[in-house]
């Protein structure tokens, strides 16, 4: 899945972009709000982390320009902001969820799998095809009675496959939810890790 954190500090972003890459997301990394709206018009994510406090443009007005343009991508809000009014607003703003500062990975980790469940139309923590079932939570995939843990490639990349079954996604759908910005891919890291 790729998710957009959108950051200034450079040491809770380095955190959180890590342990995303740990828990197997593309995570790409802006560091201000031009950026953040420059990179929603470039790619297509499927999350966004978005702090408030953001040079260039305010997190508010970025989270105000998605929802004019009628993007539905589900918006995390990171912040410091702890009023109940700030909460009040940035949800009433349109951002799915809200999270104050500081908080625990596993509870960010555990809101993001809720709202790509919500968006997804499922209150299944499963995903499944009736024959392959993989658990976000775990990253274990299931075939009868086998279960096995999946690498930090192969968990995003059936989870791309779960998420709309039947569908057609090509090599470069396939590596935009699997490889974040930086990340090198090799010519037939997709085909290797299929087969």
């Amino acid at each position: 899945m790729r998710v957009l954190l959108v950051e200034d500090d450079p040491m809770i972003g380095s955190v959180v972009q890590g342990a995303l890459r740990d828990a197997s997301y593309a995570a790409d990394w802006v560091r201000d709000g031009e950026a953040a709206l420059t990179a929603l018009r470039t790619l297509e994510y499927e999350l966004v982390l978005l702090d408030l406090n953001l040079p260039r443009i305010d997190g508010m007005a970025v989270l105000h320009t998605i929802r004019r343009a009628r993007n539905d991508v589900p918006v995390l809000v990171l912040t410091a902001r702890e009023a109940t009014e700030d909460r009040v607003a940035g949800l009433d703003g349109g951002a799915d969820d809200y999270l104050v500062k500081p908080f625990a990975m596993s509870e960010l980790l555990a809101r993001m799998r809720a709202l790509t469940r919500r968006k997804e139309g499922t209150t299944s923590t499963v995903l499944g095809n009736g024959i392959v079932e993989l658990d976000p939570a775990t990253h274990e995939a299931r075939v009868g009675a086998v279960t096995v843990r999946l690498t930090a490639r192969e968990f995003p990349l059936l989870q791309a496959l779960l998420a709309r079954p039947g569908a057609i996604l090509s090599r470069s759908e396939l590596e935009n939810r699997v490889y974040g910005w930086n990340e090198e891919v090799e010519s037939n890291a997709i085909e290797f890790l299929i087969h």
